[in-house]
């Protein structure tokens, strides 16, 4: 009996401190959580105080005005259903973090460029992602998506993963008119898709199965409708994808200065393309790079998810 006794003390004893742990483990995801979430609108400066030259150069504390007017995209896209704006703002306000600007973008004019920064690169993520699977485009009607060995095209994240349109997602796919791309237009942006590659997969963004892929195409037809030149498109496309990648292209950057190419210097083409954005080719590029020690996170699979800011230093999850 003694034994027996002895035998329970110990399985208490080595269950308590296992329990402890947990318990820290699960408050410290919390409270990484909650950091990234409630960040005030000082951040821009704090980045910009903390940030390296090459940081400065890669992802710009003050943000970088992309060749492309958004006019009222958004509200088109709340007015064909792509966008249940509800739902949308629903996902931002229970995080504490729909802004004015976002609520202009969403249901006003804007009648600038659009800007993007670390702050408000998830939210703009979102709506270009809106912006590629509505928009009726030869890219979506007869390019990969729509390849009868996968299935059908609602079967990837961009379509399957967008949970905030009236109705199905699929109800919108390649559906609404909201440019009317010339011959030319649309060569350039089905060139330049085919070049653009992320380093989540292994695809281009003619093949957009994910929502930075959608999202990229979304982008493209509207800086094209504008009559945006290729070189600003591609140097556009860099821009978008260094904040929506941050740590990728900080790497990327790294790797550059490492062989005597200043990232200011560097062929926007040539780091889009396979051998440096695809899954495969980041892997190659990160395996000859030291490891940073900060991490900038990024923009998640997910509607709404976007990672915590510099602060945080640390990656939420894709969900929405």
């Amino acid at each position: 009996m003694e034994n027996q006794t002895r035998e329970a003390q110990e399985k208490r004893d080595y269950f308590i401190p296992a329990s402890i742990l947990i318990s820290v483990v699960i408050l410290s995801s919390t409270l990484i959580y909650t950091a990234g979430l409630s960040a005030s609108d000082t951040v821009s400066e704090e980045n910009q105080s903390l940030a390296s030259p090459t940081e400065e150069k890669v992802l710009p504390s003050r943000g970088v005005v992309l060749p492309a007017t958004w006019g009222d995209i958004g509200v088109q896209l709340v007015e064909a259903g792509v966008i249940d704006s509800e739902k949308l703002k629903a996902i931002y306000a229970e995080r504490g973090n729909f802004t004015p600007e976002y609520e202009k973008l969403l249901t006003g004019k804007t009648n600038g460029k659009l800007k993007i920064t670390e702050e408000n690169a998830g939210y703009l993520l979102n709506l270009l992602w809106a912006l590629g699977l509505g928009s009726k485009n030869p890219v979506l009607d007869f390019g990969e998506m729509m390849d009868p060995k996968y299935g059908g095209a609602g079967r990837f994240a961009s379509t399957a993963g967008w949970t905030v349109a009236k109705g199905d997602a699929m109800d919108h796919y390649s559906k609404h008119s909201f440019f009317r791309l010339t011959d030319e237009q649309q060569e350039l942006v089905d060139r330049i898709s085919k070049g653009i590659y992320r380093p989540c997969c292994g695809n281009s963004t003619h093949f957009p199965d994910c929502n930075h892929g959608m999202a990229m195409l979304g982008l493209l037809q509207l800086m094209a409708s504008q009559g945006v030149g290729e070189a600003e498109m591609w140097k556009a496309a860099l821009t978008a994808n260094s904040y929506w990648f941050p740590d990728t292209y900080l790497t990327i950057a790294a790797y550059m200065e490492k062989n005597g190419v200043d990232w200011n210097n560097v062929s926007p083409k040539e780091v889009l393309g396979a051998d440096y954005s695809s899954s495969s080719g980041y892997a190659r590029i990160s395996s000859q790079v030291e490891p940073r020690n900060e991490l900038r996170g990024g923009s998640g699979c997910g509607v709404g998810a976007v990672a915590p800011v510099k602060q945080a230093r640390a990656q939420v999850g894709c969900g929405i």
